[in-house]
């Protein structure tokens, strides 16, 4: 099984919000993108990311919208980097610099990222039990 990354990890390694991942994560199916049930958090793997940091440069470069840069994130990532359209318009990204720049960046991302902590905070136990909730 490939290795997942937090939303935060990701979010570091591609220079963005953490608040901007999810919300794409929210209105967008991606490959690589572990989405299960309300309450589990979402994981993102190899193939996720590289479609996320594919997507941020089209809309930096290209500005275009976040729908449309994952769509041809999706089709570049297929077609190995490259695509022309029907009008004759080339578009080129040298994939393997942008793996080998997200490796980079993922391995710095994973030591300093947060582990969010889930459920409920430990119960402590140098408090003392106090069932019927009176003061004492």
């Amino acid at each position: 099984m490939a290795r997942a990354y937090t939303v935060g990890a990701v979010a570091l390694a591609l220079d963005v919000t953490a608040k901007w991942i999810d919300n794409v994560l929210s209105h967008h199916t991606l490959r690589g993108v572990a989405q299960e049930r309300q309450g589990v958090s979402r994981k993102v793997n190899p193939e996720g990311l590289l479609q996320l940091a594919l997507a941020i440069i089209l809309i930096e470069d290209l500005e275009i919208p976040t729908s449309s840069a994952l769509s041809l994130a999706n089709t570049l990532n297929e077609n190995g980097g490259s695509l022309k359209t029907p009008a004759g318009i080339s578009i080129e990204l040298d994939l393997a610099a942008i793996r080998a720049r997200l490796e980079t960046r993922l391995a710095q991302a994973v030591e300093i990222a947060p582990v969010p902590r889930r459920g409920r905070p430990p119960h402590s136990n140098s408090r003392p039990s106090s069932k019927t909730g009176r003061l004492d």
